[in-house]
């Protein structure tokens, strides 16, 4: 019989699988690679669920499972958005860029931190859960994204 944890673990993700595979697939950019690391994230949250302290916390705390499975696979394949971001440097982006494209230029903490605000539409304090980090540290990370976005789309 599964527990109660278990099945609530279990129905969030087949209700957010969506949800953390466009997350997912934003920051390694390979389809297939989103795949597998929402797969092994899904595999470690539905074994792992009885080391949820708060059943209320449980979208928050498979984000944070889907996070740290994504931040395993950068770490391992050494092609971490953020370096790409450093050797390109600000002086590499010519004429218009939309959106998606002015997002890359982020440091991979920041792009996450605009993906989970402004395209999942989750609170600060749920950002601040999923990340680890301060709730000051979200807010001004998010804010100095903003801005870092506006002079590139200027």
């Amino acid at each position: 019989m599964k527990s109660r944890k278990r099945k609530l673990v279990e129905h969030i993700l087949l209700l957010d699988y969506n949800k953390y595979y466009r997350m997912v697939v934003s920051c390694v950019k390979s389809r297939e690679d989103a795949l597998d690391i929402v797969q092994s994230g899904a595999l470690k949250a539905i074994g792992n669920c009885a080391s949820l302290k708060k059943e209320a916390y449980a979208g928050t705390w498979i984000y944070r499972i889907m996070m740290n499975e994504m931040y395993r696979f950068l770490d391992k394949s050494k092609e971490s958005p953020i370096d790409e971001v450093e050797e390109r440097g600000a002086e590499d982006v010519y004429g218009d860029i939309d959106l998606r494209q002015a997002l890359e230029l982020l440091p991979l903490k920041d792009k996450v931190i605009i993906e989970l605000r402004f395209f999942e539409d989750m609170t600060f304090e749920d950002i601040a859960e999923i990340t680890g980090e301060p709730l000051s540290t979200v807010k001004s990370r998010l804010y100095r994204s903003l801005k870092k976005l506006r002079l590139t789309l200027e």
